[in-house]
This record gives C-alpha cells, sequence and structure tokens, in this order.
C-alpha cells in the first residue's frame, strides 16, 4: 500500500475581498481600490466606498491616478450602505473617523490624510503614500497564501 501522492498543485484559494473606505470616495479609497486592483487581483477583490459619498471624483485624482496609468473616469462615488449585504474579509478605513457600528468585517484602520483642499503636489503625495500601503497589504496577503497549512512531516510526537 503506498502513501498518496500529495505533490500536485494546490486548488486555488479563494481571493480576499477588500473595502477601502473613506469620507467621499472621491480620493483616498477611490486611489487604494484602483491599486489594489492594479497590483493585487491575483489575491485580492477590491471594492470602495465612503461614509458621506461626494458627486463625482476629484478631479486631482483622476489626473494623479492618470499619472501612474490608471484610469478612473468611469468610476464613480459609493455609499457604504449601497454595498448592502455584501461580505468582505477585510475593511481598510481610510477615513479617520469609526465605522458604522454595523460593519463586521475585520477591520484595519490606515492613517492617510485627506488630499481634500490639498494642492495638486500634496494630492500626489497623499497618493504614492496609498500606493506604498496599498503594496504592502499584497504583498501580506501573497505571502499568506504561500505559507503551507501544515508545517513537518506530522510524524513526530506531540509532547506536552
Amino acid at each position: 500500500m503506498t502513501a498518496p501522492d500529495f505533490k500536485g498543485p494546490r486548488p486555488p484559494q479563494p481571493k480576499t475581498r477588500v473595502l477601502f473606505v473613506c469620507i467621499g470616495n472621491s480620493c483616498r479609497s477611490q486611489m487604494a481600490e484602483a491599486f489594489a486592483r492594479e497590483y493585487g487581483s491575483d489575491v485580492l477583490i477590491a471594492a470602495s466606498a465612503g461614509l458621506a459619498p461626494a458627486f463625482t471624483v476629484a478631479p486631482d485624482t483622476l489626473q494623479a491616478m492618470a499619472e501612474k496609468n490608471l484610469d478612473l473616469s468611469d468610476h464613480f462615488p459609493k455609499s457604504i450602505k449601497q454595498l448592502g449585504r455584501s461580505q468582505f474579509d477585510l475593511v481598510v478605513n481610510i477615513s479617520g473617523v469609526p465605522l458604522p457600528p454595523d460593519v463586521s468585517s475585520s477591520v484595519v484602520e490606515w492613517d492617510v490624510e485627506d488630499p481634500v483642499g490639498m494642492d495638486y503636489d500634496e494630492h500626489c503625495e497623499v497618493r504614492d503614500v496609498i500606493e506604498r500601503m496599498v503594496m504592502n497589504l499584497v504583498m501580506e496577503l501573497r505571502r499568506k497564501r504561500e505559507t503551507p497549512p501544515f508545517k513537518g512531516q506530522g510524524s513526530g510526537r506531540l509532547e506536552l
């Protein structure tokens, strides 16, 4: 009797559903969603929303992201309430304020200054901070996927 062969490819793991939230869903969360889709589509599914959504994505956000070859012209602000019963594995709160109590997902707080009212160069600095933070999140999710569920051969004795 031979042992089963477990050396084949591992089944694909489900992607982490991530929601980025800011105040207006006009700048920070839109940028984070776009970077996450661009850099992390292998490990996550990204969405964004605002606590009090603006009417449009900020023009400086559109321009700053275009400089990174990311077109947000078809994006629009959404309310966190519009997401209804959508389930997320992780909520990244970039708003700087507490999220509504009905957010039941795991929440990570990112301290990122709101670029609304900043000049364009400062807006781009915020964009670059968000890009780095998203890349760190993507790398963390990739590391978690690569970690095998079991360590060792399982043949050792358990000593208490």
